[in-house]
């Protein structure tokens, strides 16, 4: 990865802001694995600072994420995040539950965004500032990048804090996602406290036994 990337992103970023001196990226982990949480992020960086690396975190490693996510926490304006549990994301659907954990993230900021870009097609209900939805954003942008690097250091290392709890899973290593090792495990041993009832095939599980 070169160092023109970030630059790249930034400028991108600076587009959108159009002169907006707070801008809060926003994005989330989780959307698709049958256990765990979601957990959405919300970063408001400062684009003069040297972010070189920082990226879409579904393109780098587990340490290259780690090392960014210390470096976010450490020189970021302002971040916050917020996690929604399995069975509200069975009580609210997936997409709703997504955006309640970006609003409550954003809400968790200690410097109030003029303008706040959403990684997605949907603008966060219940947000009294500026939004736009950007797709692949995290791909796009540079706070959103930040945003969707600390969801997913945040979700992961609660994944594999609850593979302690549930060792049978293997949540450490797939965190929750559909993987064979995965269904095999939930057909062996059936859904835990921690899958969400309302995703198949977790549902089809559950009604059988």
């Amino acid at each position: 990865m070169t160092g023109r990337l970030w630059r790249r992103l930034a400028r991108a970023e600076a587009r959108l802001a159009g002169g907006r001196a707070t801008v809060a990226g926003v994005d989330e982990a989780g959307r698709g694995p049958l256990a765990g949480p979601v957990v959405a992020a919300a970063v408001v960086l400062d684009r003069e600072r040297n972010w070189r690396g920082l990226d879409d975190s579904k393109k780098l490693t587990p340490d290259d994420r780690s090392e960014l996510y210390a470096r976010v926490l450490s020189g970021a304006r302002a971040f916050g995040w917020s996690v929604i549990g399995p069975r509200r994301v069975d009580a609210m659907n997936i997409r709703r539950a997504s955006l309640e954990a970006m609003r409550r993230a954003v809400l968790r900021l200690s410097l109030a965004p003029e303008l706040v870009l959403v990684d997605g097609l949907d603008r966060i209900p219940g947000l009294s500032c500026e939004q736009q939805a950007v797709v692949d954003g995290d791909a796009k942008l540079l706070s959103v990048a930040a945003a969707s690097i600390v969801a997913k250091v945040v979700r992961d290392r609660i994944m594999e804090r609850l593979d302690q709890v549930w060792p049978a899973y293997g949540f450490g290593r797939h965190k929750g996602y559909g993987t064979p090792d995965h269904l095999e495990a939930l057909e062996r041993h059936g859904p835990c406290p921690l899958h969400r009832y309302s995703f198949a095939p977790v549902v089809e599980l559950k009604l059988a036994l």
